[in-house]
C-alpha cells in the first residue's frame, strides 16, 4: 500500500515566486466534454497545462515572467472570432444546436500568440422528448 502524500510542489507546480532556469515547454492537455452534462445539451470541456499558469496578464513585458503565464483562445466550429478565457476552470458552452461541433482550444501567451493547441470533437444529442 503506497502512503505518500504528494507534495503541493507535486500537485501545482514550482513556486511562482522563484524564477526557473529552462523551462521546459508548456503543454496543454484538454479533456473531451464532460457526458453527463453534454446528454443535457451543455458542454462542459476540462483542460490543464503544464510550465504555464493560466492567468489574465498580458503584453510584452510579461513575457519575462517565470514561471511562465499565459491564457487560451477558444474557437467554436471554425467561427472567425474565438474568444479569450484566463480562469484555467472548465470551460461551458450552452446553447449549441444538436449536432456533431468542434472546439479549437489555443494555449497563447501574454501577446495571444498562440503556443500550441488541441481541438475536441463531439456531438450535442438531440433534446429529450
Amino acid at each position: 500500500m503506497n502512503t505518500h502524500t504528494p507534495s503541493a510542489r507535486d500537485i501545482i507546480g514550482p513556486s511562482p515566486l522563484i524564477a526557473i532556469e529552462n523551462e521546459a515547454p508548456p503543454k496543454l492537455i484538454v479533456d473531451p466534454p464532460l457526458p453527463e452534462p453534454l446528454a443535457q445539451g451543455r458542454v462542459f470541456i476540462q483542460y490543464r497545462t503544464e510550465n504555464l499558469r493560466v492567468l489574465p496578464v498580458f503584453g510584452k513585458g510579461a513575457l519575462e515572467v517565470s514561471p511562465r503565464i499565459g491564457h487560451i483562445h477558444v474557437t467554436v466550429d471554425d467561427t472567425p472570432w474565438h474568444f479569450v478565457d484566463t480562469s484555467g476552470e472548465t470551460l461551458i458552452l450552452v446553447g449549441l444546436e444538436p449536432g456533431p461541433h468542434k472546439v479549437l482550444i489555443e494555449l497563447a501567451d501574454p501577446t495571444h500568440k498562440v503556443i500550441t493547441s488541441e481541438t475536441v470533437t463531439f456531438t450535442v444529442p438531440e433534446p429529450e422528448r
